[in-house]
C-alpha cells in the first residue's frame, strides 16, 4: 500500500504525465525493478486504493443482518464506509477525492477504475448470492476469499462460491433438480443486480470528486450514494436475488 500511496501523491501533485515509475519507486523507497515486480504499468499502481474503497463496502455489505434487505445492507454499507473516518482518515479524503476526480481527465486511470468497480460487481455479486442462498454462515465463511479476490482475481471467488455449495447440488449449470431453477440465470439474475447498485455508489462518489467534494455543507460520497440507492427502492431486489 506504500507504494500505491506514493504513487497517489505524486499523481495528484505532478500529474500522471510528469511521473515516472521511477519517481514512484523513489518515493516509495523501493528499486525500480522492485515496483515492476508489482506493477506493469504506472497506473496500476494506484489500484490497491482504488481496492481498499471498494473492498470496504463489499465486506460491509456482507456483514449486515441476515434480516436486513437488500437495499438496507447496501445503503447501511455506504453509510459505514464512504464517510471521513470510516475507513479514511479525515485528513486523506481530499486525497482520494482528488485521486477520483483524475479518473475524470486521464484515460489510463479511468481504466484502472473502471476495471476495479467491474471486479466489485462480481464480488458483490457472489456477496448477495451467499445472502441469498446459504445465509450469512456461509457468507462468512467465503469473505476471506472474497476480500482476497477482489485485489486482482475475481474468479476465484466463483470457485470458492461454487466449493461451498452456491450455486447448487448440480454446481455450475445444474437446473438444481425438478422444477428449479437454472444456476446460469440466477447468476445472471445477481450479476445484473450487483451491477445496478455498484453503478449507483459509483455515480455519487465520482459525482463528488467531480465537484471537488470539499465544500463546506455540500453533501458527502455517503449522501449522495445513499439518495441514489434510494432512487432503487423499487428496483425488484427480492426478485433477482431469491433463488
Amino acid at each position: 500500500m506504500e507504494i500505491a500511496r506514493a504513487a497517489a501523491g505524486l499523481f495528484v501533485r505532478h500529474g500522471l504525465k510528469a511521473t515516472r515509475a521511477e519517481d514512484i519507486a523513489q518515493a516509495a523507497g523501493i528499486a525500480p525493478r522492485t515496483f515492476y515486480r508489482y506493477f506493469a504499468a504506472k497506473e496500476e499502481a494506484v489500484a490497491p486504493l482504488y481496492e481498499a474503497g471498494a473492498r470496504r463496502w463489499v465486506e460491509a455489505v456482507r456483514a449486515a443482518p441476515p434480516g436486513a434487505s437488500v437495499p438496507q445492507a447496501l445503503e447501511d454499507a455506504v453509510r459505514s464506509t464512504l464517510r471521513p473516518g470510516a475507513g479514511v482518515p479525515s485528513d486523506s479524503w481530499a486525497g482520494v477525492c482528488a485521486l477520483i476526480r483524475l479518473t475524470h481527465s486521464t484515460p489510463s486511470l479511468r481504466r484502472v477504475w473502471a476495471e476495479v468497480c467491474q471486479t466489485s460487481e462480481r464480488a458483490l455479486g457472489e456477496v448477495l448470492a451467499a445472502r441469498a442462498r446459504t445465509g450469512t454462515a456461509v457468507a462468512t465463511a467465503t469473505g476471506t476469499a472474497i476480500g482476497t479476490a477482489i485485489d486482482n482475481d475475481a474468479e476465484r471467488i466463483v470457485r470458492a462460491a461454487r466449493a461451498a455449495g452456491m450455486d447448487g447440488a448440480g454446481g455450475a449449470g445444474s437446473t438444481g433438480g425438478a422444477g428449479g431453477v437454472d444456476s446460469a440465470v440466477v447468476d445472471a439474475r445477481l450479476r445484473f443486480a450487483a451491477a445496478v447498485a455498484v453503478a449507483a455508489v459509483r455515480a455519487a462518489v465520482e459525482g463528488w470528486a467531480a465537484g471537488d467534494g470539499t465544500g463546506e455543507g455540500l453533501p458527502g460520497p455517503a449522501e449522495l450514494a445513499v439518495a441514489n440507492l434510494a432512487t432503487l427502492r423499487d428496483f425488484p431486489w427480492d426478485a433477482l436475488t431469491e433463488p
